[in-house]
């Protein structure tokens, strides 16, 4: 039964080639501004900015607290590199969040639409 399911469109296993990712930044405009320019040129499909986070980490041996903006990114596996890389040009933190995670299911329509809406998808941009 769960067999037929996946054929019909439900949720596939495996690896996809897609990533989900986490950066946060020092407040919404900052992420927005990062999010909007990694969806325009098409580096990430879709970028969901969270306010409200607050976050408590260790920064140069002493604990530090700050309320920031959380992303969610979803991307081609094969853009990880290019989606840092823009990160770290475009965020204002000297040490940005970004962590990555390949995604190893998930509705196959997504992951498709992660796919061609990013830069290895089949619309020009």
């Amino acid at each position: 039964m769960p067999r037929e399911r996946q054929r019909k469109g439900g949720a596939s296993a495996g690896a996809t080639g897609t990533m989900v990712a986490f950066m946060t930044a020092p407040s919404r405009e900052a992420a927005e501004r990062i999010a909007r320019d990694l969806v325009d040129s098409r580096l990430v499909a879709c970028a969901n900015v969270v306010s409200g986070v607050h976050s408590v980490y260790r920064w140069r041996g002493a604990v530090e607290e700050a309320d920031e903006a959380l992303t969610v990114l979803k991307f081609r596996a094969a853009d990880l590199e290019a989606v840092g890389r823009r990160i770290r040009e475009l965020h204002p933190y000297e040490v940005p969040e970004f962590v990555a995670l390949r995604i190893e299911a998930g509705l196959p329509s997504y992951l498709n639409w992660i796919v061609e809406e990013t830069s290895g998808g089949g619309a020009a941009g």
